[in-house]
């Protein structure tokens, strides 16, 4: 059923909810992630003191990271060059193949990688489609643009509607 396709594998409220090693269990190697509110606020330039933790602690545990979103080049290249961090910008998501070029720029696979973003309609089915583990986490609080506030809309019906089909096996409220 393609309804299933925006299910996650797991949702967390935040990024720092991820546990390293189960991961590292699961025999994941790579992380996929969004970028605007996921790891940071939509309108904040950098990366805060936490999340370069974060990211410092997820080297040490030998996975690699790469930043796929839907953002322009510029604001997705200011946050992660500093940070060493490759990334696809203008992604489309979820549509094309900006997943399989993160898998080649992280050289993992399908199999070895996790796909970690705050929308159901983007990163989500985009990473379920290309049959990865995927990771849902509540977007952080800050602006978000009108593209964004629509997907927004739709997901909170379908959100409704896969929890009250059984589909979303946790108890938390979006």
């Amino acid at each position: 059923m393609i309804l299933e396709r925006f299910v996650p594998s797991l949702h967390l409220h935040t990024i720092f909810d991820i546990d390293f090693k189960t991961l590292r269990e699961r025999g994941i190697q790579g992380i996929i992630t969004n970028l605007d509110n996921t790891l940071i606020e939509q309108d904040s330039p950098h990366a805060t003191e936490r999340l370069m933790q974060w990211i410092q602690t997820l080297r040490q545990e030998g996975l690699k990271v790469v930043i796929v979103s839907n953002n322009r080049k510029i604001r997705v290249s200011e946050f992660a060059r500093p940070l060493g961090i490759p990334f696809v910008y203008e992604a489309r998501k979820p549509w094309g193949d900006p997943f399989h070029r993160a898998l080649r720029l992280l050289h993992t696979t399908t199999r070895n990688t996790v796909v970690i973003g705050d929308q159901l309609l983007t990163d989500i089915y985009g990473g379920n489609k290309s049959g990865m583990y995927t990771i849902w986490v509540d977007p952080l609080k800050g602006k978000e643009g009108w593209p964004t506030k629509v997907n927004r809309f739709f997901e909170r019906i379908l959100y409704r509607w896969l929890k009250k089909k059984g589909y979303l096996p946790w108890d938390d409220h979006h």
